[in-house]
């Protein structure tokens, strides 16, 4: 039987580490400075509670860290101070240059880094996230079974450590932004009583921008005009009181592509533009 320690029990860990369960293994978890609600996710998931840090890393074959993502390094380095050999899956929403920092940290003779990512809400019976896994080959089947015959669907990737987290990231300053721009331009709509009208707008659409990936040259081309547009937007939202900012982070963006008015790019021009400074130079 494979033992699980989960580091911490919060509301996507406690479920994920709780899908573990049903390939047999057993889920270990620290109770000492943790909240009632993390003690109490604990129960209902039937995670077993150990004593100290220092027994889960003796007991567990694999540790999966799934915490706060500026907490992620400060738990890996109390992973490392007690000289952890098994699997440690860094499960959390950093960067590359951070899960290869983390690497660095826990890396020793016997210890294996592997890096995670979970993609989606928290699991239940009805719906799973992703979990992709990069990092040693050898490893990431080991990991991926825990999920067998669970609703948390595992999937590896090739290229090593920081595959995982780039994926995360990439998805994440998509449809985290996004929410929230909807939400400031409902809110400028609403300002102005045409939400409903926006509503109907919007409600027209049937895919996601982050799908149509030959329209990314056609956004460069109008940038000269859509720029200056979005420099509009970010008035009129500070005129209601409202954040400016992603419109004026959508402007920023659109001016690399300043030089490619009304051109025919192709995707790779369009994303090599996007690595450019205001004069052109290389970033």
């Amino acid at each position: 039987m494979t033992t699980l320690g989960i580091l911490h029990p919060g509301s996507m860990g406690a479920a994920v580490a709780a899908q573990a369960r049903r390939s047999g293994a057993e889920v270990l978890w620290c109770p000492v400075g943790r909240s009632a609600s993390s003690k109490a996710r604990a129960e209902r998931y039937g995670l077993t509670p150990v004593r100290a840090l220092s027994e889960m890393i003796e007991r567990a074959d694999i540790i999966l860290s799934l915490c706060p993502p500026a907490a992620a390094e400060d738990v890996a380095r109390d992973v490392a101070a007690c000289s952890y050999d098994g699997i440690f899956v860094d499960g959390n929403a950093v960067s590359p240059a951070t899960v290869a920092n983390i690497s660095g940290v826990v890396q020793r003779p016997g210890a294996t880094v592997i890096d995670g990512s979970v993609i989606g809400s928290p699991p239940s019976d009805a719906k799973g996230p992703r979990l992709y896994l990069s990092g040693p080959a050898g490893a990431l089947p080991v990991v991926a079974r825990l999920f067998e015959g669970s609703t948390v669907d595992a999937r590896t990737l090739p290229g090593g450590i920081g595959k995982a987290s780039a994926l995360k990231l990439s998805y994440s300053s998509y449809q985290k932004a996004s929410r929230a721009l909807a939400a400031v331009a409902y809110a400028l709509a609403s300002d102005h009583g045409v939400e409903g009208e926006l509503l109907d707008i919007a409600g027209g659409r049937t895919t996601s921008y982050l799908t149509e990936t030959a329209y990314f040259p056609k956004t460069a081309a109008r940038s000269w005009r859509w720029g200056p547009e979005m420099k509009e937007a970010a008035h009129a939202l500070q005129e209601a009181g409202l954040p400016p900012d992603l419109a004026e982070a959508a402007a920023t963006v659109m001016e690399r592509w300043a030089g490619l008015k009304d051109a025919s790019p192709d995707l790779a021009l369009v994303l090599d533009e996007l690595h450019r400074g205001p004069e052109g130079e290389p970033i």
